[in-house]
């Protein structure tokens, strides 16, 4: 058995959200300049972004965006683990086809040589793509969790039907 199952792994990235919700909201700097995010920009060549100096509107919003997504995802992973196991086995993928998306557009699309205006520049940053490859990291993690247990859950939920169906056949 591995060291993290996936329901903590998903625990541990709601955790992460409502903390970066957090930052956002108070001291959105403090993310701009975490070393991860300085190495993985410089690395990969993508500007700073300037609207992190200080609060904004634009942060609040991705602050309330982080802790909505951090506390649905608590309230999810809660749930019995007949309901949870197959609706986070639907529901990494969706969000790893997303966030590679937003991954790959951040990075391929950065402002070079023949850069145009759109209206997706400000999601060509560092923070932008710091944020998706870790969070593309995390979930691919989770989701190589959840396939790895599939085979015990179903086993487990087999063997709670045949109880069920005994006690039903003994009444």
């Amino acid at each position: 058995m591995a060291v993290f199952s996936a329901f903590n792994l998903i625990r541990g990235m709601s955790l992460f959200h409502m903390t970066l919700a957090y930052y956002m909201l108070s001291a959105p700097r403090a993310i701009a300049d975490q070393n991860l995010v300085f190495l993985l920009g410089e690395a990969m060549r993508i500007s700073e972004p300037t609207a992190f100096a200080k609060p904004s509107s634009a942060t609040a919003f991705a602050a309330i965006f982080l802790a909505l997504l951090g506390v649905s995802d608590l309230l999810a992973v809660s749930m019995d683990e007949e309901i949870a196991f197959p609706y986070w086995a639907n529901q990494i993928p969706t969000r790893l086809l997303f966030l590679f998306g937003l991954t790959s557009y951040s990075y391929f699309f950065k402002p070079g040589l023949s850069f145009a205006p759109s209206p997706g520049d400000f999601l060509k940053n560092r923070v932008v793509f710091a944020w998706g490859f870790f969070e593309c990291t995390m979930w691919f993690w989770a989701y190589i969790r959840i396939r790895e247990e599939k085979f015990e859950f179903a086993k487990r939920l087999i063997e709670r039907r045949r109880k069920e169906a005994s006690v039903l056949r003994d009444e």
